[in-house]
């Protein structure tokens, strides 16, 4: 496969080009790494958003709209499509890289982990990626500085003019659309850990509501988790049975039923002190080549009512 980080700085090549259609800002740091403003200061939008699920999948998925109900109520729905579920989700989109730097505080995704390889699920898949530019998207109510870019410059191992960090709230529409495109990402990622090889996905669809935008981070970050525990469908294609697909959705939890601004808040809203079966998504079809096809877990409207405050 090409560089991830090849193809995710094609799309960002995009956004810097069409910037101001899509409402979102971009500007250069002293250190010359780029930071791409998708929400903090500037508004974005759902275009905005969309683009940045492909960034984040570098490339290899398609994210799109569809209008669905909650309850009742007209909502707009997130879907993403990848032939490629074990690069596009696991090895480029999950949020894995908790980024802390004088001050400073994000939840790192995108291509750019792929350079540095650490987390387990690229040994899993076998892939490491090398190329001399990078995208790390950045989770955060505020702007990365240029601690932040020399931070993932030397773990990525380029140069800080080589870094791009596209930069989002959670309490945004960007952050809205791009949380709703993780449906499938959470299922691919709760199998690996299950012991699935990842390898053995042939594609995933999923869809997931996009939550009203909160009007500060906790609630956002406690709605948009709800989206996809009591929201997310998931269809899988997969290459061969596993005797464990029963526990990849959120009904086979201890904590489902809990909207999750309860557990944040148990956590003290540390996102890393959640336990991490909690994220998964509703419901999954599981279509085995030349076998069976089941489905397991169920949505829940009414929680989903409660916490988009419908």
């Amino acid at each position: 496969m090409e560089s991830l980080n090849r193809m995710a700085i094609e799309l960002v090549d995009e956004a810097l080009d069409f910037a101001e259609e899509l409402d979102i800002g971009a500007h250069e740091l002293d250190n010359e790494a780029t930071v791409l403003d998708f929400g903090v200061e500037f508004p974005g939008g759902v275009e905005a958003g969309l683009l940045l699920a492909e960034i984040q999948t570098a490339g290899l998925a398609t994210v799109q709209t569809r209008m669905d109900e909650v309850a009742g109520a007209p909502i707009p729905h997130v879907e993403l499509s990848t032939d490629h579920p074990a690069l596009a989700l696991l090895c480029s989109q999950k949020a894995g890289w908790e980024l802390s730097a004088d001050g400073f505080e994000g939840l790192g995704s995108g291509p750019a982990r792929a350079l540095v390889g650490e987390e387990e699920e690229f040994a899993r898949v076998g892939y490491h990626d090398a190329f001399d530019l990078t995208v790390l998207a950045l989770e955060s109510d505020e702007l990365p500085d240029e601690a932040v870019a020399e931070q993932v410059a030397r773990m990525a191992d380029v140069e800080t003019s080589g870094v791009f960090l596209p930069t989002f709230p959670t309490a945004s529409v960007v952050g809205s659309v791009t949380t709703a495109a993780r449906a499938a990402e959470l299922a691919a990622f709760r199998l690996s850990e299950l012991g699935y090889d990842p390898v053995d996905l042939a594609g995933a669809t999923a869809s997931a509501p996009m939550p009203p935008v909160a009007g500060d981070e906790e609630t956002a970050l406690g709605r948009t988790n709800d989206a996809l525990a009591y929201g997310g469908q998931v269809h899988l294609t997969v290459e061969s049975e596993f005797d464990r697909f029963d526990e990849v959705v959120s009904t086979a939890t201890d904590e489902y039923g809990r909207p999750f601004a309860d557990i944040f808040a148990e956590a003290d809203w540390d996102f890393y002190d959640v336990e991490e079966s909690v994220f998964a998504p509703a419901q999954v079809t599981v279509d085995v080549l030349g076998g069976s096809t089941e489905v397991y877990g169920a949505t829940d409207e009414e929680l989903l009512a409660e916490s988009f405050d419908l």
